[in-house]
C-alpha cells in the first residue's frame, strides 16, 4: 500500500486562503497531520485518495489554529467571550484547552470540524465474529 503525498497545488486549489503560505511550511504541517491520522500501510483509511483528502483537512486545521492565516502569525483567540469593553479596547475569553485529537480540539476550525464529521466511522467499535461462531456443533 502507498502513503499519501502532499501536493501543494492541489491543496491550494482546494483551500485558496492558504495561497500565500509557503509550500515548505504546508508540507511540514501535512507531516504533522500524520500524528492524528496514520499515513502508513496500517492506516484505518485504506483508500489513498480519501486519506489524502483527510490529511489535507488536518493540514488546514493545524495551520488555521496555529495562526498561519493571520498577518501577524498569531493564533486567533478561541473560546467564549466572557467580557468586552470598547473604550481602550479589551476582551477576555473563557476557554479550557481541549486535548489534542479530541472533538473539541477539531471543532476549533471549520477544517477540523469537517475532518471530525468525515471520520465518525473510524471512532466506533466494529465487532466481526469469527466463522466459528456460526458453526453448529455436531
Amino acid at each position: 500500500m502507498a502513503i499519501a503525498v502532499f501536493n501543494s497545488a492541489i491543496f491550494k486549489a482546494r483551500y485558496p486562503e492558504f495561497a500565500l503560505v509557503s509550500d515548505a511550511l504546508l508540507a511540514v504541517l501535512f507531516g504533522e497531520a500524520g500524528l492524528y491520522l496514520s499515513n502508513t500501510d496500517t492506516s484505518p483509511v485504506r483508500d489513498i485518495t480519501l486519506r489524502t483528502t483527510l490529511l489535507n483537512q488536518l493540514t488546514a486545521h493545524i495551520a488555521s489554529i496555529g495562526g498561519v492565516l493571520n498577518a501577524d502569525g498569531q493564533p486567533n483567540p478561541v473560546g467564549r467571550t466572557s467580557s468586552a469593553t470598547e473604550g481602550g479596547v479589551s476582551a477576555s475569553f473563557e476557554y479550557s484547552a481541549p486535548l489534542p485529537g479530541s472533538g473539541p480540539w477539531f471543532n476549533q476550525s471549520a477544517y477540523g470540524a469537517a475532518f471530525w464529521q468525515a471520520t465518525t466511522n473510524l471512532r466506533g467499535f466494529r465487532y466481526i465474529p469469527s466463522r466459528d461462531v456460526f458453526r453448529i456443533p455436531a
